[in-house]
């Protein structure tokens, strides 16, 4: 039998999993012909999400007539370098590509496509004509993020330009009934954009924000249904991957292979395989914190560490304090699916929702130098005192000098 569990690609239709109040709501975007903007860590299915809006079946699942639509998915990451012009370029020649059968729209667009630049108003006359021919235009957004970063031809001003012009474009009071757009990002778009000033009115507010957070119990379930449904199996691989779907998927893959060919999965060869295999994810997910984020994780992983070691060595008392003072930053971590909380006889307590991240942010703090430590300094600082901060510095030096302390993974995971 083929693996039934997706890894490196979309996932098919036929294997998606859960996401039925997210498919609702951008099915209501679409029909009120209004914007969705999707956010979400790596490996969380904002792609396999976007893509899923491209089949006629599930449309038609929701009650909806796929041929009154033209669907134009499009990765921002495929321009390179991302520019204004580019992306309309790019966005006019895919909807010439679903227009068979339309040679008058068709003739049209070659000749936009002819112009040395591209621009959000050459859509305009698109949007009347498919108005006219009782269709609309989707507009599916991967990886947004791209758009709102600078490159050498593509500054500051360039971004705002364009993402008002997005915003223009979608509340324009003829054009905007013919159009809707879902984009997907890594984080919020108001996180990631220009920021406001007193004299602009904000450049997303035409989109609903959601979250597209890590998989329930029942979803998870619902996903590893070709693997023997043991409660020890099941709770490991929780424990590694917790709700992450890229994460169950490649741990799926992993166990169904060893299955398959009638092996029991040894545990040391899993962990092994499972971390070289999602290495990128952890990492990913690092560079996309900002600087406070990462200190953040950085203490949540040595409190971890500290309960870890059979006889202590360092004491990090009242870190908690630091934890209830950023609840904002703790709330966004939390909801991209990176760390949890849980809540025990009135206290507050924040680990890794997978506990290999958290065993790969200790590893990263180990690899670290002392200069990357001084770096660092600045950012202890804004959010703790002299003494907590020195008490930061001494763990770390701690792990430094004492490695072979460190519990290896498997015991990390509790699996020996």
């Amino acid at each position: 039998m083929p693996n039934p569990f997706t890894v490196g690609q979309p996932v098919p239709p036929e294997r998606f999993v859960g996401r039925e109040t997210q498919i609702a709501t951008a099915f209501d975007q679409i029909c009120s012909r209004s914007n969705l903007a999707v956010w979400g860590g790596p490996g969380i299915g904002k792609t396999s999400f976007l893509r899923l809006l491209t089949y006629p079946e599930v449309w038609q699942r929701q009650d909806q007539d796929p041929k009154a639509a033209v669907i134009v998915l499009l990765d921002c990451l495929s321009i390179q370098p991302f520019s204004a012009y580019s992306f309309w370029r790019k966005i006019l020649s895919l909807i010439k590509d679903k227009l068979e059968g339309n040679a008058t729209l068709q003739t049209e667009i070659d000749q936009l496509l002819g112009k040395d630049r591209v621009v959000s108003s050459d859509l305009v006359p698109i949007l009347r004509q498919l108005g006219e021919d009782n269709k609309f235009l989707v507009l599916l957004v991967d990886d947004y993020d791209a758009a709102l970063r600078t490159n050498n031809s593509y500054k500051a001003a360039d971004i705002e330009a364009f993402l008002y012009e997005c915003r223009n474009l979608a509340n324009s009071e003829q054009e905007s009934k013919y159009l809707s757009m879902i984009v997907a990002s890594s984080r919020r778009l108001n996180e990631l954009g220009p920021q406001l000033t007193p004299d602009q009115s904000p450049w997303y507010n035409h989109y609903l924000f959601r979250a597209l957070q890590p998989f329930t119990d029942s979803e998870v379930v619902k996903l590893l249904v070709d693997l023997p449904r043991t409660p020890d199996l099941q709770n490991k691989i929780r424990e590694i991957a917790d709700g992450n779907p890229a994460l169950l998927q490649n741990a799926g893959y992993l166990l169904y292979q060893e299955l398959r060919a009638n092996r029991i999965p040894e545990p040391r060869t899993f962990a092994r395989e499972f971390q070289s295999a999602t290495e990128h994810f952890f990492q990913a997910t690092w560079e996309l914190c900002n600087e406070l984020e990462q200190t953040l994780l950085m203490l949540i992983a040595l409190c971890s560490l500290e309960g870890r070691l059979a006889n202590q060595r360092y004491s990090l008392r009242g870190i908690e304090n630091i934890f209830s003072q950023k609840e904002l930053e703790i709330n966004a971590l939390e909801n991209r699916g990176i760390i949890k909380r849980e809540e025990e006889a009135g206290k507050t307590t924040y680990s890794f929702a997978s506990s290999l991240m958290g065993w790969w942010v200790v590893k990263k703090i180990q690899n670290s130098t002392e200069t990357e430590l001084q770096q660092r300094q600045r950012g202890f600082l804004n959010l703790m005192s002299h003494r907590q901060a020195e008490n930061i510095r001494t763990a770390i030096r701690w792990i430094w000098e004492h490695k072979d302390k460190v519990p290896p993974i498997l015991e990390w995971l509790g699996w020996l």
